[in-house]
């Protein structure tokens, strides 16, 4: 022994090292490193390292070893400020390692002294457990070479022994951290046992005892606990970790070591997976289960979108992908899906953004107390919105003050209040008693005196306390279920170790085929091995939670209290409710533009009627009677098609309004056609006939046939009429619907309208439009060049056509404005259609005023169809014929003339008899006034202008035209010879006039 205390001695020597002095640089002195060992500097080279003699303040260096030795004592040293490096009372040597194996001892115990790795100097105590004798030396030492000095012992079974066998089970209860669940589970799994050991009728031959460590829920802190578990003896046949995190760790390495992990407070639905984690149980259900639950509600509140925030880690995320393919199998959408690390404000406010309205929320306590912080902040509560939460929080987790947040208690109390949890009933709401013969109400007062009158809020892992219990109620059940099977295969519980698979798989199979009640309700495993357990739903109703029913997903069956309580007037809807508002055209203005309408149609109906009736007058007749009547009814089809323009929605319903767009296309196209085509056919006539080289002029005015006229209107009436048959058949017109953006009404409630507006469309519409209006609006624009080109033109053939140019003016111009400005107007209804219908009216209105009124004004103030409907019944001849409407128009003006030369004839034979009289008195002044007459000038009123004396426009000549008089009339110049002496001044100037009368 002393010999060994002086090489331990000697071997520390080296390390043993004093400053050289204090720094006055601020740093520290370079020290040596330890035998069979080096220092790594960090961030120097090695030309450093030779030349540096003071290391700066909270520089660190790092102890290496050389082979397969280990570091035992520091690692790792800090430079102080104050000169020195950090533990120097601790020395760092660089010992051999000797094997592990020695370390444990199956079916009895090792201590090492002193704790720690085992290298040299290390001394091992071997013990057995009770049944069982030691074979071989109790004591063991690990010499400089790496090696005991002595054989490892093995302990016996002890068939004499008549005690109980101890089956030792290892547990990592969380008793800090994040969920301090140990608090409360480690005292009542400690009463589960006591009892057990109690038992007669379980396990009578064998005791379990529970080796437990603080894991911290944190899985860093549970692998060393674990590598403690496992290489230190007693072996253990069970394992019970606690926080889903530490239980995802141990339950993928026990699978190594044969061992059975049965878990009492892990909800990560991870840990359903049974290729992952094939020997792991849990008390606890899975977090899953708080899912069918959670749809189960959103069915019974008529929801169908929901969001959800989320804190990052694997328990909440396979928690959340389960909920989505449930709501999504329900018809359930989640239209929000927010996640955080650690700052849940971004998330919070998107949450806002994009208008969420019931939330599932999945993060731990102390994370739930900022998200509803900035809930508040944001005023993501009220009677607008829903929160469901987990169940398991304590029951004040919103009232302890956690300096983490800048929220007061009564900020957070307003923010929380009416949210919904789902929580798995833990602890069984009947009076029953379980396999412990203890009731649920008797196991929380057993725990509350264990617990020393401690507050059941402030204590970790309360509400999972009965499941803590019941797992070692179920572990006890399972071994004492396989005691009988390892008997008939001569094996024993005690004879387990870690490389022994035929005990794991009986423990296995117990537990799979596990039921019994206990304080928590009925224990049954699922086949991933997790709990089947009901559902209880709480809502925190005035600061506190109440119960409003409970939900079990194995039978679907929702047990609801009815006292749920809202803070509207119910439940809130899913999202800001959207009531669709169709716009419609205005009535008032719909009836006045359709008065219009049918007073044009009726001024059409008049025309159509005027120009009938009096076909067979001649003026009528040379205006193309029935190139009129086409553009009388084409400007009625034009204003029926008002009629259709302003239904809609309004007035027929969904499935009739393709027909009624159908019927405003085709009257507005072929109404359109027939009223400008046979305009634009005169114009088209006149200038072709009118406008040509004069010698061809004459030739053409004679042959301008009518039906050369129809036929043009035809050609264009049929492009329309196949144009419009080819849209139909290829692309027909359907209703589109058009959104606009979303309105709050004036009231305060929470909805928003959508106003929507009908349009009929086609797929192509744009490519439609662009062809008719194409085709369309370079026939206007050529009727307008010709009407410009033709008006000076003068022809009784188309007498009209000046009016008709005017016509062509106002429905082309109407036109070219109307069809883009209702293209830009298309989603405003009622201009829209005031534009379109209105530019239809004034276009017909202002064609049959302009065509058909002139002729009505003409007949009507020369009676022209009363002389010529006298003509017809003298005649006897109707027709129309060109040739015979000369011929009357000739005897006619013949007539006149007659009459004009009768009247005349009188007028000359008076004057005749005036100069007789005269030229009588004349010849019996003379004797006595001859010779001064001849000096005399002659009167004035004898000196008329020949042009006084010509005859009225339309009168024939009588000085030049002798055939046109009677003969008597043209022989008077005999009364005047040349050498007369008679002066025409004689005749008095007023009389001349009469002549002409």
């Amino acid at each position: 022994m002393a010999r060994l205390l002086f090489l331990m001695i000697l071997s520390a020597l080296p390390s043993l090292v004093v400053p050289i002095h204090n720094s006055s640089a601020g740093g520290c002195a370079i020290i040596r490193p330890p035998r069979d060992g080096g220092i790594r500097y960090r961030g120097l080279t090695q030309e450093q390292i030779r030349s540096v003699q003071i290391l700066p303040v909270d520089y660190e260096i790092e102890y290496i070893c050389r082979g397969n030795r280990v570091i035992v004592g520091p690692k790792v040293r800090k430079c102080l400020p104050n000169g020195t490096w950090t533990d120097m009372t601790q020395h760092s040597r660089c010992l051999l390692l000797c094997p592990r194996v020695w370390t444990s001892l199956e079916n009895g115990r090792v201590a090492a002294k002193p704790p720690g790795p085992p290298v040299e100097g290390t001394v091992l105590h071997y013990s057995c457990h009770a049944g069982f004798i030691l074979e071989g030396r109790n004591i063991s030492h690990c010499t400089k070479l790496g090696k005991w000095d002595a054989p490892k012992p093995t302990c016996l079974y002890d068939r004499n022994y008549t005690g109980k066998k101890k089956l030792y089970i290892g547990a990592l209860f969380p008793m800090s951290g994040g969920w301090p669940g140990g608090q409360a589970c480690m005292p009542s799994a400690q009463m589960a046992l006591d009892l057990v050991n109690n038992r007669s009728d379980i396990l009578p031959d064998y005791e379990l005892e529970l080796i437990h460590y603080d894991s911290m829920c944190d899985p860093g802190e549970a692998t060393k606990l674990l590598y403690d578990l496992l290489y230190t003896e007693p072996i253990k046949i069970v394992l019970m970790p606690g926080c889903s995190g530490v239980s995802t760790l141990v339950a993928e390495a026990a699978r190594m070591w044969n061992l059975i992990v049965l878990s009492y407070g892990s909800s990560s639905p991870a840990l359903s997976n049974r290729q992952r984690f094939p020997t792991f149980f849990r008390t606890h259900p899975s977090a899953t289960l708080h899912n069918p639950t959670r749809v189960q509600l959103f069915q019974k509140w008529k929801w169908t979108r929901i969001a959800t925030i989320q804190q990052t880690t694997e328990v909440f995320t396979s928690t959340l992908d389960d909920l989505e393919q449930r709501v999504k199998e329900a018809g359930i959408e989640i239209s929000v899906r927010q996640s955080f690390l650690t700052d849940p404000a971004v998330a919070v406010k998107n949450l806002k953004r994009q208008d969420a309205r019931i939330i599932v929320g999945l993060f731990y306590e102390t994370e739930a107390r900022k998200v509803f912080c900035e809930v508040f902040k944001e005023k993501l509560y009220g009677k607008k919105y829903v929160w469901f939460l987990i169940g398991w929080y304590a029951d004040n987790w919103f009232k302890i003050k956690d300096p983490a947040i800048n929220c007061t208690v009564e900020n957070m109390t307003e923010a929380v209040e009416g949210h919904v949890t789902t929580e798995i009933v833990m602890l069984n709401p009947e009076t029953v008693r379980g396999v412990s013969n203890m009731t649920s109400q008797e196991f929380i007062a057993a725990l509350m005196s264990r617990l020393g009158g401690k507050n059941p809020e402030e204590t970790g892992g309360f509400q999972e306390a009965p499941l803590a219990y019941d797992a070692v109620w179920a572990l006890a059940l399972a071994l004492n279920k396989t005691v009988a099977p390892l008997k008939a295969k001569g094996r024993r519980l005690e004879d387990f170790n870690y490389n022994n698979h035929d005990i794991t798989s009986e423990i296995y199979r117990a537990l799979n085929t596990s039921s019994f009640e206990g304080v928590s309700g009925q224990v049954v495993f699922d086949a991933q091995g997790s709990r089947m357990a009901m559902t209880l739903i709480e809502q925190l109703q005035g600061g506190s939670y109440k119960k409003i029913g409970y939900y079990d997903s194995s039978q679907k069956n929702l047990s609801w209290f009815g006292n749920d309580v809202w803070i509207g007037a119910g439940p809130p809807a899913d999202r800001t409710v959207v009531i669709e508002e169709y716009r419609f055209l205005s009535q008032k203005l719909f009836a006045a533009v359709s008065v219009f309408a049918g007073l044009g149609i009726l001024l059409g109906i008049v025309c159509l009627t005027f120009n009938i009736y009096n076909g067979n007058v001649r003026y009528i007749q040379n205006s193309q009677p029935y190139l009129n009547n086409m553009t009388a009814v084409g400007c009625m089809m034009a204003l029926a098609a008002v009629f259709p323009l302003g239904i809609d929605g309004h007035h027929v319903l969904r499935p009739q309004f393709p027909v009624v767009c159908q019927f405003r296309l085709w009257l507005l196209g072929l109404g359109f056609s027939l009223a400008y085509g046979s305009m634009f056919t005169k114009i088209w006539w006149v200038h072709t006939l009118f406008t040509k080289k004069d010698e061809k002029k004459e030739k053409k005015k004679q042959h301008l046939e009518p039906w050369k006229l129809y036929a043009t209107v035809g050609v264009l009436l049929a492009i329309d009429f196949l144009s419009l048959m080819i849209w139909q058949i290829v692309d027909p017109l359907h209703i589109t619907v058009e959104k606009f953006t979303k309105e709050a009404p004036k009231e305060d409630l929470d909805v928003l309208i959508q106003p929507l507006l009908e349009h009929c469309s086609s797929e192509k519409m744009n490519t439609w439009l662009g062809v008719v209006y194409g085709y369309k609006g370079l026939l206007l624009l050529l009727g307008i060049f010709l009407a410009y080109e033709t008006k000076s033109v003068s022809t009784e053939k188309i007498n009209d056509h000046r009016a008709v140019g005017m016509a062509i003016y106002n429905v082309a111009v109407l036109c070219l404005i109307t069809a883009p400005v209702t293209m830009i107007l298309s989603s405003q209804q009622d201009a829209s259609f005031a534009f379109a219908s209105l530019a239809i009216v004034f276009s017909a209105y202002i064609t049959l005023v302009v065509l058909f009124v002139p002729k009505m004004r003409r007949l009507i103030t020369r009676g022209e169809w009363q002389s010529e409907q006298q003509d017809t019944l003298k005649t006897g001849s109707s027709t129309n014929n060109n040739d015979e409407e000369k011929s009357r128009q000739l005897e006619r003006e013949n007539r006149e003339l007659q009459k004009i030369i009768q009247e005349k004839e009188e007028r000359v034979s008076a004057l005749r008899n005036q100069l007789a009289e005269r030229q009588a008195l004349r010849n019996r002044r003379r004797p006595s006034t001859g010779q001064n007459q001849n000096h005399n000038a002659p009167p004035p009123s004898t000196q008329q202008d020949p042009k006084s004396l010509l005859p009225p426009p339309g009168y024939p000549n009588p000085t030049t035209d002798n055939h046109s008089l009677p003969p008597s009339f043209s022989n008077s110049s005999n009364l005047y010879p040349a050498d007369s002496k008679m002066s025409r001044n004689h005749c008095h100037n007023s009389q001349i006039p009469l002549l002409y009368k």
